[in-house]
């Protein structure tokens, strides 16, 4: 496959571009994350999420310390091509560090963030350091 259709995102002037990670069969945002040219095209490649770690300035693969993979099932970008979507299948239920499904578990109620989402997995169970 050629790289052609890599060359069609609108890269970020550090080279970075936002990627939602959506259940493919329940449509629930699981998680926002980074991608660059690598991510990306070692995620299509994969067909495993490959993100970059702005914080640590590395690829991430997905699950590779809590083996809460993300199969990716479909690739999107948005009419702007400046968002990637992810349509995937979450391994283990898991995608937030917190052990959350989704980390978006906080749901704003009478002007205060109340976590509303169960965890599933303590953190220290899940990463093991």
């Amino acid at each position: 496959m050629s790289d052609d259709w890599l060359n069609k995102i609108n890269w970020s002037e550090d080279g970075l571009v936002p990627a939602i990670a959506q259940d493919a069969v329940t449509g629930r945002v699981l998680m926002v994350a980074w991608m660059n040219y690598e991510a990306l095209k070692l995620t299509a490649q994969k067909k495993e999420a490959v993100y970059w770690s702005r914080s640590r300035k590395k690829l991430w693969h997905k699950g590779e310390e809590s083996g809460h993979f993300q199969k990716v099932k479909e690739i999107r970008v948005d009419c702007d091509s400046d968002v990637i979507l992810l349509q995937i299948e979450q391994q283990g239920g898991i995608a937030c560090h917190t052990g959350r499904e989704s980390c978006f578990f906080s749901k704003l109620e009478n002007g205060q963030w109340v976590d509303v989402d169960a965890v599933l997995k303590l953190p220290d169970e899940i990463y093991k350091k």
